[in-house]
């Protein structure tokens, strides 16, 4: 079967796709009928060095556990086996309403770029049996990225494949590094390559992948180490370039391993982040200790030729909120940083991380905050 020829489940609404065709776990129950992705041709390149970006979610899924199926009969009782705070959303987080009235606000404060944290917040053509309900249709998802670009915003693709971050796979987050997985990946990767119009980047993810700590509250832990890890890393981003699009990382690996800065292909474009949380401030001769490398990051990438889209971010750490701290500063702070670090032509430009999602009022306002904390520190 030619592969822009996809399997898709009936409509249900006018922005979402039911699950009819698959069961709560993923197995097919009913027919489905073969579609074609339409093409779609972005109609805004922002020019390099003069990025102004913004993460932001679709999906959420990507801090939590999916659960087996011997766990219960369907998810809404097999979730009841994992602990509160790496339980899935069973329904898609994000609501309209919110997500345009921060995607308008990006615009008119100037941000010319979307970077877009799929995860289960996109119907995958391939493997309809990641949607959950809510999920956006291909077609919504294809007028909005036409909305965006109308408005100034050339929009970027994300997927997360760190173990840490990818309980949007469902079942495939227990099959890391095998064949079905693999095969998951390029099948994921082609979908969106395709919906997304041909995008010159896609964003993989890639971080906090070997942190014991961050995992050690799961009944599931899976981390890549060693060749194990730069095999798969450099599969996925290979796909990436497969397609003739640029793969974009997360560049905290570097932190504990230097060899990363010259195994990691120069094509694959770097997005070191720091966001201070332990207040040790910015300037390397003055740190210590594991925190003293994510600053130094930005200058091995700088000098190892990479070129670098320098993240920030409003969001403030439990230390921080113990001490009374915000986190005001730090985008502007990092922006200083990255130019101080990066030569000139390889700086992309920046990208604010506020960790919100467009499902609630609160987080809204810190997505809005962090917009203006970007331009501001850009001018």
């Amino acid at each position: 079967m030619d592969r822009r020829h996809f399997l898709e489940t009936a409509a249900a609404g006018a922005t979402a796709l039911a699950l009819g065709s698959v069961d709560s776990f993923g197995k097919e129950t009913g027919k489905e009928r073969k579609i074609r992705i339409k093409p779609l041709t972005q109609t805004v390149q922002v020019p390099f060095g003069d990025v102004k970006a913004l993460y932001i979610m679709i999906g959420h899924n990507m801090w939590c556990q999916w659960p087996t199926e011997a766990m219960g009969s369907d998810p809404e009782s097999a979730i009841k086996h994992l602990p509160e705070s790496i339980q899935p959303d069973l329904k898609l987080v994000c609501k309209n309403e919110y997500w345009k009235e921060v995607t308008d606000y990006a615009s008119e404060r100037g941000i010319n770029m979307l970077v877009c944290d799929l995860g289960e917040g996109l119907f995958y053509p391939s493997h309809p049996e990641l949607a959950i309900p809510g999920t956006w249709s291909v077609e919504k998802m294809q007028q909005e990225i036409r909305r965006l670009n109308s408005m100034g915003m050339e929009v970027i693709p994300k997927l997360n494949f760190s173990t840490n971050h990818n309980g949007w796979m469902k079942d495939y987050q227990h099959m890391v590094s095998s064949k079905p997985y693999y095969q998951m990946c390029r099948d994921v990767l082609s979908d969106v390559y395709e919906i997304f119009g041909h995008p010159r980047y896609i964003h993989l993810g890639f971080d906090e992948e070997d942190n014991y700590d961050l995992q050690k509250g799961y009944t599931y832990m899976m981390m890549r180490c060693g060749e194990n890890w730069w095999t798969d890393f450099l599969y996925i981003t290979g796909i990436v370039e497969s397609f003739g699009a640029r793969a974009m990382v997360w560049s905290d690996y570097g932190w504990d391993h230097p060899d990363f800065y010259t195994r990691c292909p120069k094509s694959v474009i770097q997005c070191p982040w720091y966001y201070d949380d332990s207040l040790q401030g910015y300037d390397p001769d003055k740190m210590n200790g594991r925190v003293r490398n994510k600053v130094l990051c930005y200058y091995e990438l700088g000098k190892n030729g990479f070129d670098v889209l320098g993240c920030g971010s409003n969001w403030v750490s439990a230390y921080k909120r113990r001490k009374g701290v915000n986190s005001d500063e730090v985008m502007g702070e990092i922006i200083k940083l990255t130019r101080r670090a990066v030569p000139e032509d390889h700086l992309m430009g920046f990208l604010s991380a506020p960790w919100a999602n467009c499902g609630y009022q609160s987080h809204v306002k810190r997505l809005k905050e962090g917009i203006d904390l970007l331009i501001e520190g850009c001018r």
